[in-house]
């Protein structure tokens, strides 16, 4: 029997079934050792580098192991590329039986029951934007699965979706008329009969902490989990192990509790009076919060009184609304379950609003545009995320192309709770050497000047004429991507992109369809963005990506770190900063044709004795501090 690096060998299955296969060391490398920390149920952390071909190189182990896996990836659209692309083409190239399930939280599924009540709730009609209900209706005839990805002339983010899929609070249950049919229940069971069953984080984490998406039962009959996009967990793991509750949970009571109450209790005015003074007073705090997006200490936001006296509504309502569903709901199973609901959410705004501070959690209010939350936030996730780690006798397998700061993973490591695990790194395949140039440009001032993004922008103006647009223009912050949007638009001939004009899939969708395009973006555009070809040669970075000192999460890890005497900057602030570089950076070379420049517009690179860790810890590429040297790199590549 081949090994999983033979596998993917030159002469290897792989070889004949893939058109212009091409066998890396690396991979295959990367391919033996998780075959050995399956077999051997260890634990194992992974760095490849860009172009090794990471999803092969666990796909190929996980198949051939003969053991329950589950793949979690970072987003769902990963999951979808896994399921129908990557893991059918390894599976046929293999000829192994292995049964595969894609599974995904419940709010992806549509849901028969509420489908049926939407038809039917006039509510619902102002919200269809160009007939999307009757889409959704039509499409739900035909579906097999329920996955509402399917529909692909609906936007993900439109209204109609909450209408027709359920949530962990409004779903009935097996009290559903149409539970036998449900696409959640199926979905789950093609989970329990799989072998390799593809989920994403945020899933993964829910059942992990909560059990609370069906997935749980599943868990502990699982031999690996292979963690791809490894470097999210320990953000999402202060997430998921702590509380919170928002502005749209409440709204999201009434909307149910209004339905229901209009199939099971029309004549209760009263419980209709108290869903009017929820909203009222969701209204009255959203506005007293001010319009700004922002996360702020909570006690800081609760210092005034006006504010104070608002939550105190919010309680008093909730239990007035707990009361009287109490009592409607011998009325009906969607009273009865808003019941439920209410007497949770009361709990839950209990705790976040009368909490006091502890050592160990930071309490925070975030805002947006339209709505808030409050969060209790661990500040140090890493030992609860490993309890849930032992819980299992499995293999655990972590991999990335970000995980190590100057080839140290203890950063990553020590934050899901892991001393002095096995780690291992593979370079890059790709002939950075050749194919890519760093621009740092001189003469720009320091970065929390208030010229800086002006100064920023006029650096970067010749690299796109150089260039001719086919660029990403990566901020660190909304505020300067705004400013920098400004000042692009009077100085370049090219199409710009600006993140927040439309949903990130259709910006990106139009900057590779557009000729000499440039996008600018921030954080969602720093990773999992995947762009070959000449269509983006071009990759400018305002400045070092330090998050904001003042975000309450950070500054609460900033001052349990000087409690115990260590040194924030050093421990935390700078690893963090250099793995988000990495991920900035690694948009640039997506394929080993790919040919760009790469500007880095920190002056601190060179300024600051920590500039040589960001350094170091890039691609070797060759590197510049001359505008001409760019300019004659991108004269050589247009003619090749």
């Amino acid at each position: 029997m081949l090994t999983a690096g033979e596998v993917l060998g030159p002469y290897g299955p792989l070889s004949t079934a893939i058109a212009n296969f091409k066998s890396r060391p690396q991979q295959q490398e990367m391919a033996n050792s998780i075959a050995d920390a399956l077999a051997s149920y260890r634990i194992l952390i992974a760095e490849a580098g860009t172009g090794t071909g990471k999803t092969f190189a666990y796909l190929v182990p996980a198949l051939l192991s003969g053991k329950t896996i589950v793949l979690s990836t970072g987003t769902k659209t990963l999951q979808d590329q896994l399921f129908y692309r990557d893991l059918p083409t390894v599976r046929r190239a293999l000829g192994v039986g292995v049964r595969v399930a894609l599974l995904k939280g419940r709010a992806n599924y549509l849901c028969l029951q509420r489908l049926h009540i939407s038809s039917e709730d006039a509510t619902v009609r102002p919200f269809e934007h160009a007939n999307a209900l009757q889409r959704v209706q039509t499409w739900a005839r035909v579906t097999l699965s329920g996955d509402i990805s399917e529909v692909v002339d609906v936007a993900e983010d439109a209204p109609i979706w909450p209408h027709v899929t359920s949530t962990l609070d409004n779903c009935l249950g097996q009290d559903c008329p149409l539970y036998a049919d449900c696409h959640v229940v199926a979905a789950r069971r093609r989970a329990q009969e799989a072998d390799i069953i593809i989920v994403n984080h945020h899933l993964l984490f829910a059942d992990m902490t909560l059990r609370e998406e069906g997935f749980g039962e599943i868990l502990p009959g699982v031999h690996g989990f292979i963690i791809d996009e490894a470097h999210q967990l320990p953000d999402l793991a202060s997430q998921f192990f702590g509380i919170s509750s928002s502005s749209r949970q409440l709204l999201e009571l009434r909307r149910d509790t209004l339905k229901a109450m209009h199939s099971e209790a029309y004549d209760m005015q009263s419980l209709s009076d108290t869903l009017d003074l929820i909203e009222h007073s969701v209204d009255d705090i959203r506005h007293a919060l001010g319009s700004l997006v922002r996360r702020t200490p909570w006690h800081e936001a609760n210092s005034n009184p006006a504010l104070a006296l608002l939550w105190g509504s919010i309680l008093q309502h909730l239990a007035r609304l707990v009361s009287e569903l109490n009592l409607a709901a011998v009325r009906g199973k969607a009273l009865d379950n808003c019941a439920k609901r209410a007497r949770e959410l009361l709990q839950r705004w209990e705790l976040l609003t009368t909490s006091t501070a502890t050592t160990d959690h930071v309490h925070w209010l975030e805002t947006t545009a339209r709505t808030f939350s409050i969060h209790r936030t661990p500040i140090d996730p890493g030992n609860l995320f490993r309890s849930h780690m032992e819980a299992y006798k499995a293999a655990w397998i972590f991999t990335s192309a970000t995980l190590a700061v100057g080839g140290d993973f203890s950063h990553f490591s020590t934050r899901i709770g892991l001393e002095q695990p096995p780690t291992v790194t593979w370079d890059s395949p790709f002939d950075y050497q050749r194919n890519a140039l760093l621009y740092v440009p001189t003469m720009l001032p320091e970065p929390n000047t208030a010229a800086y993004v002006a100064a920023m922008i006029e650096a970067a103006v010749p690299v796109l004429e150089a260039s001719e647009g086919r660029a990403f223009v990566l901020f660190t912050s909304h505020r300067a991507l705004q400013l920098g949007a400004e000042l692009l638009k009077k100085r370049v001939p090219y199409p710009l992109f600006i993140q927040g004009t439309m949903p990130r899939a259709e910006l990106l969708r139009q900057f590779c369809n557009t000729a000499h395009a440039v996008l600018l973006g921030t954080g969602s555009f720093w990773e999992g963005v995947d762009v070959r070809g000449p269509a983006l040669s071009c990759v400018i970075i305002d400045k070092l990506p330090f998050a904001a000192p003042d975000e309450p999460i950070l500054r609460a890890k900033i001052e349990l770190l000087r409690r115990n005497g260590g040194n924030p900057f050093r421990a935390y602030q700078l690893p963090q900063a250099v793995i988000s570089l990495k991920q900035g950076v690694g948009r640039l070379i997506r394929d080993e044709n790919d040919r760009g420049v790469l500007m880095l517009c920190d002056p601190r690179l060179y300024t600051k004795s920590y500039g040589t860790l960001f350094l170091e810890s890039l691609p070797p590429m060759r590197r510049t501090r001359e505008l001409a040297e760019v300019e004659r790199f991108f004269a050589e590549i247009k003619h090749l």
